[in-house]
């Protein structure tokens, strides 16, 4: 049974790998062809091949090519290294992580009051969809820059701030606005979820509980609640990875640059597509992961909870 649901994901696998290499080489060869014609030499298919895949610099890296700049970046360095791919992962995943918090604990408010709240049904949900039009590439280095010149002392005042913090705390700076954009696009899919879980009971369910003398409390509590929480973790889900997105993109504008997103960002400025794409798939490895935790905690919450799943 094992081997019968893995071969279709091996196959699939296995034809993307035939058609990455393939497409190495065909996008790869100019250079090689370039160096070949100033040295007046010919070149053949293996050796057009053999350098295809093994370019410092090339247009798309090859696989293999990847594999060794992850291991080298993850294994090789140590961990407190601003060449190592954890180094820079625990900087988004933190952002990611605290994003993902606020976001997710601003939509369930939101989803709550939207769904009790006839006005806020009204005059609430029209502005969290309009808000999802505005692109993040835009409005990313404004929060970035407002939030780290502001500062933790325009809030709370220079002595309180330098009592609490010293004087410009880090995570202003850094953490904070990138925390903010991930936040940002992480909530607006836990509100729709919510909606349409709290929502999901029908008339037959909602009127027994009426015939019982249930409150508004009582009713969310014993009916409405559980019966969102299978559209809870979907939203989860898709909040999550709409975090990490987040995360990434104000790397592009945060200052220092750490994080993935700067990883990638330095590789372009110096034309290291490897390294672009070893911290484009550690984001994916990340993302993966963060949706797995969140896969695993559904199925034992809703098991807990006797359903189906």
């Amino acid at each position: 049974m094992m081997n019968k649901s893995l071969f279709p994901i091996l196959t699939v696998v296995a034809a993307i790998m035939v058609i990455w290499y393939g497409a190495s080489v065909g996008m790869n060869s100019k250079w090689t062809y370039d160096q070949a014609r100033r040295a007046n030499v010919e070149v053949s298919f293996s050796e057009l091949v053999a350098d295809t895949w093994a370019q410092d610099r090339p247009v798309l890296p090859a696989p293999h090519q990847v594999v060794v700049e992850l291991y080298k970046s993850v294994v090789l360095k140590k961990v407190t290294s601003k060449r190592s791919l954890v180094f820079h992962g625990w900087i988004t995943l933190s952002a990611t992580f605290l994003g993902f918090v606020f976001g997710t604990g601003m939509g369930i408010l939101l989803a709550v009051g939207i769904v009790h709240n006839k006005a806020m049904d009204m005059g609430v949900m029209p502005w969290a969809i309009a808000s999802q039009t505005i692109p993040i590439l835009a409005i990313a280095p404004m929060i970035v820059v407002v939030m780290s010149t502001i500062g933790a002392t325009d809030f709370l005042g220079k002595e309180t701030a330098t009592a609490i913090f010293g004087y410009q705390p880090a995570f202003m700076q850094g953490l904070l606005p990138k925390a903010v954009i991930a936040a940002y696009l992480s909530f607006f899919p836990v509100v729709v979820g919510m909606v349409k879980g709290l929502r999901s009971p029908d008339h037959m369910q909602l009127d027994l509980l009426k015939t019982y003398n249930a409150s508004k409390q009582r009713t969310f509590w014993s009916l409405r609640l559980p019966s969102s929480t299978p559209y809870l973790f979907t939203s989860l889900k898709v909040g999550m990875a709409a975090a990490l997105v987040g995360a990434i993109v104000s790397e592009l504008s945060a200052s220092p640059l750490r994080g993935l997103g700067a990883r990638m960002l330095t590789g372009s400025y110096y034309g290291q597509t490897i390294q672009i794409w070893a911290a484009l798939f550690a984001a994916a490895a990340m993302a993966a992961t963060l949706v797995a935790i969140i896969g695993v905690i559904q199925r034992r919450t809703l098991r807990k909870m006797g359903m189906a799943q």
